[in-house]
């Protein structure tokens, strides 16, 4: 199960999981334990809903926490780039 942030088209990101990463032919993505960033429930969803149907035309991107090097599991897995010009 991986821990993703869902940045979504006009609203605020949330917090998931989802299984493994999804196919590029998914139309919608698989959401499980939606929630906000604090950990309340999602204003938009019904009390008790544990997964949701995402569609991918309202998903913007999606962030990979790593929850294997965090034991509380909100390391936010990053890619930058070294830029030798600046390490000097």
């Amino acid at each position: 199960m991986l821990r993703v942030i869902v940045h979504v088209m006009n609203d605020d990101p949330f917090v998931a999981e989802i299984d493994d990463l999804p196919d590029p032919r998914d139309s919608y993505l698989v959401l499980r334990n939606p929630r906000r960033r604090d950990g309340k429930r999602l204003p938009t969803i019904a009390d008790g809903v544990t997964t949701i149907l995402y569609p991918w035309h309202r998903i913007t991107f999606i962030e990979l926490l790593d929850t294997e090097r965090s034991p509380a599991g909100e390391e936010l897995l990053t890619i930058f780039r070294d830029d030798p010009a600046t390490s000097r």
